[in-house]
């Protein structure tokens, strides 16, 4: 079994708790600590994993994910850069096609449709990857335009940045298995009528899709992607069976849902690590993110995890 990454994912409140964190993530041992970006929102990530950069030295840093129906390549992949010289390469790259319609309107345009959405992401993930090594793009299309647009400084550290991709579309999904370093995993479906919420998609067949169409994208790559699960909720407990009947009201699901998802920690520390094992067996998940507000709980997972992979 391959050994079990975890990062956290968090939002700047205050300076000093930011701080804190920051090298509370580091010292217990966590891979990367990431933000959401939600302009207007949430605090500006890379401001703020800038500002992390500076009180540690070996956790990656990135957003989580940036929403390229809204961001322009050349400021995203300044940004990046700028956080991968402050950091000395530790930056990676997170992109998403982007779902909540009020980011949208904010910026004064519209979210386009599912398709028009996958489209503007791949023309947004290629512009920055390109730009990110160095290259000119220079592009004028329905989803993207730009001319010339090149960085000349920053460099970023890093010879290749990796990339993160966080989404479920199939499309998407394939273009990830492709061309990803990371693909995320949330497990949300459609957007509700709030613009915020989502329907869950827990099955072991929505994971089984998802999962495959990874694999169909990275055919002929020596190096495939890792997969990667967002965990919603954190919970060690002895009563296993009862709080997954509970968490499965809550999210609109089923009990055996709860127990065979990767998107929920539930159990006692060694149950969650064998459902770990289960999913890295299964889906080749050997990644998760977990929330700040569970921190408490996915430390002593993390600690077992260690332990357990040092024997």
């Amino acid at each position: 079994m391959q050994k079990t990454l975890v990062s956290v994912q968090a939002q700047l409140v205050d300076r000093d708790s930011w701080v804190r964190l920051a090298r509370r993530v580091e010292a217990t041992g966590y891979d990367a600590l990431l933000t959401a970006d939600h302009p207007g929102t949430s605090a500006s990530p890379f401001v703020a994993l800038a500002a992390a950069a500076l009180v540690t030295e070996r956790i990656k840093l990135g957003s989580y994910v940036s929403h390229a129906g809204v961001r322009e390549p050349l400021l995203l992949a300044s940004d990046v850069a700028t956080l991968d010289v402050l950091s000395a390469g530790r930056a990676r790259l997170g992109l998403g096609a982007g779902h909540t319609p009020v980011e949208w309107e904010m910026v004064g345009s519209r979210r386009p449709d599912v398709a028009g959405r996958v489209r503007r992401f791949l023309a947004v993930a290629e512009a920055c990857r390109a730009l990110l090594a160095g290259e000119q793009v220079t592009t004028n299309s329905p989803e993207l335009r730009a001319r010339h647009a090149q960085l000349t400084g920053p460099r970023p550290v890093q010879e290749v940045v990796p990339l993160v991709v966080g989404g479920g579309n199939t499309a998407l999904l394939r273009w990830a298995g492709k061309n990803a370093d990371v693909v995320a995993l949330s497990g949300l479906g459609r957007t509700l009528a709030d613009g915020h919420s989502h329907e869950t998609r827990w099955s072991e067949a929505d994971i089984d899709r998802q999962v495959e169409a990874v694999t169909q994208g990275a055919e002929g790559r020596v190096q495939p992607p890792d997969v990667e699960a967002l965990v919603q909720v954190v919970e060690v407990t002895d009563d296993l069976e009862g709080a997954a009947e509970r968490l499965a009201a809550t999210f609109g699901t089923t009990p055996a849902e709860v127990l065979d998802s990767p998107y929920v920690w539930v159990g006692t520390v060694a149950e969650i690590a064998d459902a770990i094992a289960r999913h890295d067996q299964r889906w080749g998940i050997t990644r998760y993110v977990v929330r700040e507000p569970h921190l408490k709980a996915a430390d002593l997972v993390l600690a077992h995890l260690r332990s357990r992979q040092s024997r």
